[in-house]
């Protein structure tokens, strides 16, 4: 299993979801993605549910969003 980190500091929406979403498809089930987000991204954990992946959500202390999410499938 692989883990991949993406970090989408600095992009305006809908791009660090689109990225987000573009790389999940890109990996194996099994493998982990780590989202790095100027914010929470709520629109993504709606996706993430209907396609099975799991996540976890970590506040940064620069106020960023860390977001774990595995693959399934």
């Amino acid at each position: 299993m692989a883990h991949y980190v993406l970090d989408n500091r600095g992009l305006t929406p809908p791009e660090p979801m689109i990225r987000t979403l573009q790389k999940l498809d890109e990996i194996n089930a099994g493998d982990t993605l780590t989202i790095i987000n100027d914010r929470q991204p709520m629109f993504l954990y709606p996706e993430l549910d209907e396609r099975g992946h799991t996540h976890e959500t970590e506040k940064q202390e620069d106020g960023s969003f860390k977001i774990t999410i595995t693959k399934r499938g």
